[in-house]
Formats: structure tokens, C-alpha cells, sequence
């Protein structure tokens, strides 16, 4: 996850100054830019970095010398105890006894815990996947505004053709991860009184979900986000079309008349910034102001002059 992250940052600061539309429900909306974008990304991996570390530290409590049902019969009284030591020294990982041998022979909760973080960490994977399948999607009749690297053939029958197949292979990944979270959540459950007998399904299914969601981190970061590119004029070009960026104008010429100015576009094909210059709303100069990255992506300050309500 690490590695993935680092490289959504590199490509966010490769991408900081391309703007694009940004989109809420696949409709336009205001502009943003690819870095933001992909900042994101690198965001969401970082939170459920922490997530990962918390709930590994949950599994380092056992119940070695609780014997059959917790309460320790048969064993020494410092096995519990001995045995911890030197697991820790064997494994290099600090483990501790449980304060209650009772609770931890019969308790998954630690597993279902474990199995939650990692689906959380597969359905934002997957979220992430989809955007990079959408912002491919074309080359022509898509949106296009990244291209993807070209791993094998796309099509035998349609030649050139390059397929999503990484992000594929990742949502994939989380479809089985998502599977393996309900089987830990029912193996759970289905515990009764002093022992989980289902222990067994709990430890197949996170070693499948931890080694699937390990490959696919790796896969995904040396075979796809390293090698994407931005198709900057492309970003720039479905931008400067969009009617939505009409919103950048509120502060300027008013809800009612910048909502005007909109429609007139979708009507006509013109561009919004043409038409705020053809009814002479506002100079070039406070127009191209207006719509500089660091006014459309970002809170700021305004001193760019505002039309009367009779102009």
C-alpha cells in the first residue's frame, strides 16, 4: 500500500498545473486538476495504511496456555507467559497474552476486525480502479484525459485496442475480498459458548485477502500508475466546453445571469467564455483572471472588478 501511495504522489505532482472538469453523479462540475485528482488516491491509501497498522495490533494478543476452553487446566501457571517470550523472540513480533484466556478462546472479534479493515481497503481499491478505468475510457469516444500503459493486446478482433485489464484484475481482487469479509463475519458468528470452531474458513479467507490485496497494491503500482500519462489538451478541451464552467463566473455576474449564460451555451455550442465576452459581461483581461488555475481550483481573494446589475 505504501508503494502504491508513492506512486499516486509522484503522478500528483506530475499532474499539479493540468486542469480538467472534475464530475459529480458522471455530470460535469467544476474545474479542478489532475493532481488534486490523484492526490486523492494517494489520500485514501495513506488512512487505510493506519487502519491496517491499528488492527494488526489487535491479532498480537493470544490465548497460548488457555487449554481447552480458557481457563488454563493442566498447564504450568507461567506457560502462558513463557510461550508469549519466546514467540515474540522466534517471530520478531511483540505478542502479548490475553488478560482473559476465557474470551480469547471463544472471541473472533480481532479476526473480524482484521477482515473489515482489509474490505475497506478493497472497496476504496476498486473506487480508485473505476476512476482509472473512466478517465481512460475512449481513446476518442470516452473521456480520455489519461492514458493508461499497454500490457498485452486488447482485442483479437479489433486491432490497437487497449484494455483496462490492471484495474480490472484489482477490482477483481476486491469482488473476492469483499466475498472473503461476509465468510470471516458468518465463521464469527456462528461461534458457540466457550469455543470457535470455525477458525480454520477465518484464517483461509484473510490469507487469501491479505496475499490477493498484496499483489494487487504491487500489480497496480509498477504495472499501471507508474507508467500513466495525461492527455493534456484533451482535459483542457472537454474543460473549456463545459457549461459548468459557467459556476467559476457566480461571484461575477450573478446566479440568474451566469445560469443564463449557460443554457445559451448548451443551446448554441458556444463556449462560456465566449459569450461572457460577446454580451461584454466582463473584460478578457478579468475574464482570463477569472478562469486562471489558482482561482478555479482553489479558495481565494478576488479583486477582479464586478458588473453593475443594469450592465
Amino acid at each position: 500500500m505504501a508503494n502504491l501511495r508513492k506512486e499516486f504522489e509522484k503522478k500528483s505532482g506530475e499532474f499539479a498545473e493540468v486542469l480538467k472538469i472534475g464530475r459529480t453523479q458522471l455530470q460535469d462540475a467544476v474545474p479542478m486538476t489532475l493532481g488534486q485528482e490523484f492526490s486523492t488516491y494517494a489520500v485514501m491509501l495513506q488512512e487505510d495504511e493506519s487502519r491496517v497498522a491499528e488492527a494488526a495490533s489487535l491479532i498480537r494478543e493470544i490465548n497460548m496456555g488457555a487449554t481447552a476452553i480458557g481457563t488454563g487446566i493442566n498447564a504450568h501457571p507461567e506457560y502462558a507467559a513463557s510461550v508469549t517470550r519466546h514467540l515474540s523472540e522466534i517471530s520478531g513480533v511483540e505478542f502479548v497474552v490475553s488478560p482473559n484466556l476465557i474470551e480469547a478462546t471463544q472471541d473472533a472479534g480481532a479476526f473480524v476486525q482484521l477482515s473489515g479493515v482489509l474490505k475497506r481497503v478493497a472497496v476504496k481499491l476498486s473506487k480508485v480502479c473505476n476512476d482509472l478505468r473512466l478517465l481512460s475510457s475512449g481513446p476518442r469516444a470516452g473521456l480520455g484525459e489519461i492514458n493508461l500503459p499497454a500490457v498485452q493486446a486488447g482485442s483479437s478482433i479489433m486491432p490497437g485496442k487497449v484494455n483496462p485489464v490492471i484495474p480490472e484484475v484489482v477490482n477483481q481482487i476486491a469482488f473476492e475480498v469483499i466475498g472473503n469479509d461476509i465468510t470471516v463475519t458468518l465463521a464469527a458468528e456462528a461461534g458457540q459458548l466457550q469455543l470457535n470452531a470455525f477458525e480454520p474458513i477465518i484464517a483461509h479467507s484473510l490469507f487469501k485477502s491479505l496475499a490477493h490485496l498484496s499483489a494487487g497494491c504491487r500489480t497496480l503500482a509498477e504495472r499501471c500508475v507508474s507508467g500513466i500519462t495525461a492527455n493534456r489538451e484533451r482535459a483542457r478541451q472537454l474543460m473549456d466546453a463545459s457549461t459548468s464552467l459557467v459556476t467559476a463566473l457566480n461571484p461575477y455576474l450573478g446566479y440568474a445571469r451566469a445560469s443564463e449564460i449557460a443554457k445559451e451555451a448548451l443551446v448554441t455550442g458556444k463556449r462560456v467564455y465566449d459569450l461572457v465576452l460577446e454580451k461584454n459581461l466582463m473584460s478578457r483581461a478579468d475574464l482570463d483572471a477569472v478562469m486562471r488555475p489558482e482561482v478555479l481550483t482553489r479558495p481565494h481573494f478576488s479583486t477582479v472588478h464586478k458588473p453593475k446589475a443594469d450592465q
